[in-house]
C-alpha cells in the first residue's frame, strides 16, 4: 500500500513552510495559486513527515492510496 500526502486545503494559509520543506513533493499551482502535491511514484517519508510537523495548522496528512 502506497502512502501519499494530502493537503486540506480549507485549512491551509499558504504560509509556503511545506514548498521550503518539501518543493519536489509540494508545489504551487500556477493556475489556481493553490498547493498541491506531485505526483510521484513514491515520496520521501522524512521530508513530508518534517513538512507535517511544521504545518501550522495541521493541514498536511498521510493517506494510503
Amino acid at each position: 500500500m502506497k502512502k501519499v500526502p494530502v493537503i486540506d486545503l480549507s485549512q491551509c494559509t499558504d504560509c509556503d513552510s511545506c514548498l521550503e520543506i518539501c518543493p519536489e513533493v509540494f508545489r504551487r499551482n500556477k493556475g489556481t495559486g493553490l498547493i498541491e502535491v506531485a505526483d510521484l511514484a513514491l515520496y520521501p517519508e522524512d521530508e513530508v513527515s518534517e513538512a507535517i510537523c511544521i504545518c501550522p495548522n495541521d493541514c498536511i496528512a498521510w493517506e494510503n492510496e
